[in-house]
């Protein structure tokens, strides 16, 4: 069914029945992957880890039968952009691949920017990575857009949902708290290098404001809404 809807839409598609190695994804030069587990059996989780840190650009969707929530976050956590459980509609797989396609061009219009150096931060968008004296955060691709997201917005509180939805791709359901743990993945990451810098501000009950501040510096105001 997938297959037909995407030749009636004119895309470009290859059905891999088997694991393909790295270098004949990249000779492939896609702009996604949609990978079912089930499919791979054992090799499936290292073949993901392979995929997403081999192919930094690549947006990668996982679309396999159902799965508990350890299986989900561990599947975010090493790269993948998004989860889909089986059963699914075609339409819905492709706005997804869709979404995730934009929010890859959008990462690779940026990558030719130069570095960007707040406080003792310094982010990489060619290497889709940031670093602290030239030692690297080891942010994984969605920590790294939430980073790009905040430091772009710089000094403005995003909600939540405006987060999920600029981040993800989509809107955000009810009780989702995917936002408020990236961000503390992240913020854990960059105070690791940084522990006298403060980079990521909480408004309680809103969202995220992004801005370096140094935990000594006598010009923090002091602001119930801020954590």
């Amino acid at each position: 069914m997938l297959s037909k809807r995407l030749e009636s839409l004119g895309w470009q598609f290859r059905i891999l029945t088997a694991q393909a190695p790295i270098d004949e994804l990249v000779a492939m030069r896609l702009n996604a992957l949609v990978l079912d587990l089930a499919i791979l059996g054992p090799q499936g989780w290292p073949f993901l880890e392979q995929a997403c840190s081999g192919l930094p650009g690549l947006g990668v969707i996982v679309c396999t039968g159902p799965s508990s929530v350890a299986q989900r976050v561990r599947g975010l956590r090493l790269g993948a952009d998004d989860w889909i459980t089986k059963p699914c509609h075609p339409e819905e797989v492709i706005a997804r691949v869709e979404s995730v396609v934009r929010r890859r061009r959008r990462a690779s219009a940026k990558a030719d920017v130069g570095p960007v150096v707040v406080g003792e931060l310094e982010i990489r968008p060619d290497q889709f990575q940031a670093f602290v004296a030239r030692q690297s955060a080891d942010l994984t691709r969605r920590e790294f857009e939430l980073l790009v997201l905040l430091s772009d917005t710089a000094e403005q509180v995003l909600p939540r949902e405006e987060i999920y939805r600029r981040v993800w791709g989509y809107e955000m359901a009810h009780g989702d708290r995917s936002v408020d743990v990236f961000i503390r993945k992240l913020r854990q990451k960059i105070e690791r290098l940084s522990p006298g810098w403060v980079y990521i501000h909480t408004h309680f009950g809103i969202g995220y404001r992004f801005k370096a501040e140094e935990k000594s510096s006598p010009e923090r105001e002091v602001d119930s809404t801020r954590g």
